[in-house]
């Protein structure tokens, strides 16, 4: 049966600010750069309230994360343990797997089982690793891109980690490339299915193509000036999950304008029947 989840992204202007990981190109290493938001809600307090409101799981953005250390992360993870809630992912949202500059690759290979080693010490099921930024169509980007996530993902196993990865950035926004990587990996690699990252005429079709490997899905709408969800479309984005017989989370992202937690819950409305 599907249950509802929720990415931390839907909370991005309420949980404190925005800790940005970027690469710089001419000191050749990576930066780090913060975006100031309100913090209405503590990051640690946050599994409690979704279990209040009827979530069955939750997914961090790494740039959520207020710290790092292991008192933090321990307890994090016992907010969630005494919640009864999922940690179902952290959402790695920095990383060039497919990068031609050998030094930022591997740079960024380090960064991210760091990041595999936080997701083990706070207690997350998975770990999202953006396959790369190349072009779809660079064949060499995508060697490189699936290289990178074998070495990563038996580490995260070493670490009882799940790294999986997602139609996400230039590399994977066809469904033959998502498609291609999980190949490489004989169907032990997932992924998650975003609902706003395929575009085109045949945005439909590849939902449906890489549906099968899906542990989460991204239930992301298309939002009006007032944050107002088109429904039409979002319904038939939520029809082919019907279609394809999923069992799994479904992931709520709102990142429209006007108060989150309304938009979220009129997003939630539309989802709901489809659990």
């Amino acid at each position: 049966m599907s249950y509802l989840s929720l990415s931390t992204w839907s909370l991005h202007r309420n949980l404190g600010p925005l800790r940005w990981t970027q690469w710089d190109a001419d000191a050749r290493k990576h930066i780090f750069v913060e975006t100031p938001q309100p913090e209405l809600m503590k990051l640690v307090d946050l599994p409690a309230y979704m279990v209040e409101q009827g979530f069955g799981a939750l997914e961090i953005g790494h740039f959520h994360f207020p710290a790092t250390d292991d008192g933090y992360l321990a307890e994090l993870r016992g907010a969630f343990e005494r919640a009864g809630l999922s940690f179902d992912t952290i959402l790695l949202d920095y990383g060039d797997l497919s990068s031609a500059d050998e030094v930022r690759r591997q740079a960024d290979i380090a960064y991210i089982r760091e990041w595999i080693d936080i997701a083990s010490k706070a207690g997350a099921k998975n770990i999202r690793v953006v396959a790369g930024e190349s072009e779809p169509d660079d064949k060499a980007g995508l060697a490189r891109s699936i290289a990178g996530l074998k070495e990563l993902h038996a580490y995260g196993q070493s670490r009882n980690v799940r790294v999986i990865t997602e139609n996400f950035k230039p590399l994977t926004s066809t469904s033959d490339n998502c498609l291609a990587i999980i190949g490489a990996f004989d169907g032990g690699l997932n992924i998650v299915d975003d609902f706003g990252n395929f575009k085109g005429e045949t945005k439909y079709e590849q939902l449906a193509a890489i549906l099968p490997h899906a542990v989460s899905i991204h239930a992301k709408a298309q939002y009006d000036d007032s944050g107002l969800p088109n429904v039409e479309e979002y319904t038939r984005c939520l029809e082919v999950l019907k279609a394809g017989g999923y069992n799994g989370a479904v992931s709520l992202i709102y990142d429209g304008p006007g108060d989150m937690w309304e938009g979220i819950n009129r997003v939630r409305r539309i989802v709901e029947p489809y659990l």
